[in-house]
């Protein structure tokens, strides 16, 4: 007796997606939150910050660079170079997601950290490769990626506020690795042979100079925009 296997829902199959990135969240939102709890951060405020602003890199920024008082203006240019890569990833997207009504597309760009972005590639590419003639965005699976990993930041960086003094300085145990380790394994995924090769060396070795002798996130602009210029040129001699 033969048995019909349901499909399984896209939600649920983007929640089951991001679950072992989830086990990368926890230790790295614990931590931000016992470095917040240093700077007098509560856990709701922590809590606060995580989901307004979803994008872990520019609060560890705003985290170390916060003073009693703080310095506003340099926390707002710091924290937006951090995150300007959200204007490359989201110009990577745009063209799957323009068919969307307007209050989804504004959802899908709020939730945009790097690895809902990285995973909602790597399902356009699966998808499109399954059903050419269909559009690769599935915004039902890109919302269970994405809810799954905001709800884990938020909640654990607020109990990193909570309890994070009990344990010390959470940097002797590694912990600070889960994140790029996990979103490494992302990358190797997505790679596609040897055509990649030249435009991720490129922004690496840009990236890696910009960090050394340039000082705020400049780094993360001139890395990308190199690795974009050098895979539109590239692009270009292939056509």
């Amino acid at each position: 007796m033969s048995t019909i296997k349901t499909p399984q829902h896209p939600f649920v199959e983007g929640m089951i997606t991001a679950f072992p990135l989830l086990l990368g969240f926890v230790p790295v939102a614990f931590m931000l939150g016992a470095e917040a709890a240093q700077k007098d951060f509560s856990s709701v405020l922590i809590m606060f910050l995580t989901m307004v602003n979803f994008a872990g890199g520019s609060e560890f920024a705003a985290i170390e660079l916060w003073t009693s008082p703080p310095t506003v203006l340099f926390i707002i240019f710091v924290t937006f170079m951090v995150n300007s890569r959200h204007i490359i990833m989201g110009a990577t997207l745009a063209p799957h997601i323009k068919h969307l009504p307007k209050r989804k597309i504004l959802t899908t760009l709020f939730f945009m950290a790097d690895e809902v972005w990285a995973l909602a590639i790597q399902d356009i590419s699966k998808q499109h490769k399954l059903t050419p003639s269909k559009k690769g965005f599935r915004f039902d699976f890109y919302l269970g990626v994405a809810l799954s990993l905001y709800v884990t930041w938020s909640t654990f960086a607020g109990l990193g506020a909570y309890y994070g003094g009990m344990l010390g300085d959470l940097h002797q145990y590694g912990l600070h690795m889960a994140f790029p380790a996990l979103f490494i394994v992302i990358l190797v995924s997505m790679w596609n042979g040897k055509h990649n090769a030249l435009p991720w060396a490129v922004s690496a070795a840009v990236a890696m100079l910009a960090y050394q002798y340039l000082p705020g996130g400049w780094y993360v602009i001139l890395g990308a925009l190199s690795g974009m210029l050098v895979a539109y040129f590239q692009g270009e001699s292939d056509a």
